[in-house]
């Protein structure tokens, strides 16, 4: 994990342990993103990025302009336009579907005009006929009571600003499982937003953010402009996304013909004292997050079974 993950995390779990736990009133399943699940970033005409922002996943821009994809300086990790342009197609498919099923989701409580917080809100669809406004230096908290397949859904009839603001999860909630979904523009300043944005109107949807962080997607019917953000996108943001989140990819390796085992996985023998043979195929952890490792890839002990000598 990296400093900016680690960072956010905190915040996130730092803010969480203040709270006291609720039962959600409402529960929803998450809506299926199709192939745009695939993109941290997405836009329709072009998408813009400028140093010291980063985007922890893939670009893609469909169907593209004059000059579709620029990156001034930010650090990618995922896979970029030109590589994804024919994926990207058939993803901003995906996403306009799910935007106008978002849109047409029964709303089951009112969100205000503007949001100063601190403001706590269990799962729902939270509908808005105007602009939604995230000001201040305040926090929205999205309390899951302890679900981690809770869902909000914020359906806002025009545009969604934030200045100075954070969205965080707490008690189990997946930023993943958040969708905020504007009639128009997206303008975020210095702010920490959980959630995936989907700007999908055909004439306001873009998405400009200007420093700040997000935990989720930006997906956008037009542009997406970025200058110093951090995005970090579902397949790598704070804690562990559920499956709905993101698909399992077939990384193309193949397995043998009873498939039962990857056939480059390599061979091990765990026994300890045998030395280490840099594989676990248990995957049983090595000693990085308990008390002991499971066997001598950390310094286990010969003639001592299991974990006993292991890594501390």
């Amino acid at each position: 994990m990296n400093d900016l993950q680690k960072s956010l995390s905190k915040c996130l779990l730092a803010t969480a342990a203040l709270l006291v736990g609720a039962s959600p009133a409402w529960a929803q399943t998450a809506p299926s993103l199709g192939a745009a699940a695939d993109f941290a970033v997405l836009g329709g005409t072009n998408v813009t990025c400028t140093s010291p922002g980063s985007v922890t996943g893939d670009i893609g821009v469909a169907p593209g302009s004059a000059v579709p994809y620029t990156n001034t300086g930010c650090v990618i990790t995922g896979a970029e336009p030109a590589a994804t342009d024919a994926a990207a197609i058939l993803a901003r498919t995906d996403f306009l579907d799910a935007y106008t099923t978002l849109k047409a989701t029964a709303c089951t409580d009112t969100l205000p005009s503007t949001i100063t917080g601190p403001v706590t809100l269990a799962p729902g669809v939270y509908c808005s006929d105007a602009a939604t406004a995230l000001t201040g230096t305040g926090v929205l908290i999205l309390d899951a009571g302890g679900d981690a397949n809770a869902v909000w859904i914020f359906n806002i009839g025009a545009a969604l600003t934030g200045t100075n603001f954070s969205v965080v999860m707490a008690n189990g909630g997946q930023p993943c499982n958040v969708y905020w979904v504007p009639s128009a523009a997206v303008t975020m300043s210095t702010s920490a937003l959980s959630g995936n944005i989907l700007a999908g109107d055909a004439i306001g949807g873009s998405v400009t953010m200007t420093g700040g962080t997000v935990a989720g997607r930006v997906l956008a019917n037009v542009a997406v402009t970025l200058t110093g953000t951090n995005v970090i996108g579902c397949a790598a943001g704070p804690g562990s996304p559920p499956s709905s989140c993101k698909p399992e990819k077939n990384h193309g390796h193949d397995k043998d013909k009873h498939h039962k085992k990857d056939k480059h996985d390599k061979k091990c023998n765990q026994g300890v004292g045998n030395g280490p043979e840099g594989c676990d195929p248990g995957k049983s952890d090595h000693g990085s997050q308990f008390p002991f490792g499971s066997n001598d890839e950390d310094g286990g002990t010969k003639g001592d079974p299991g974990h006993k000598g292991g890594k501390k």
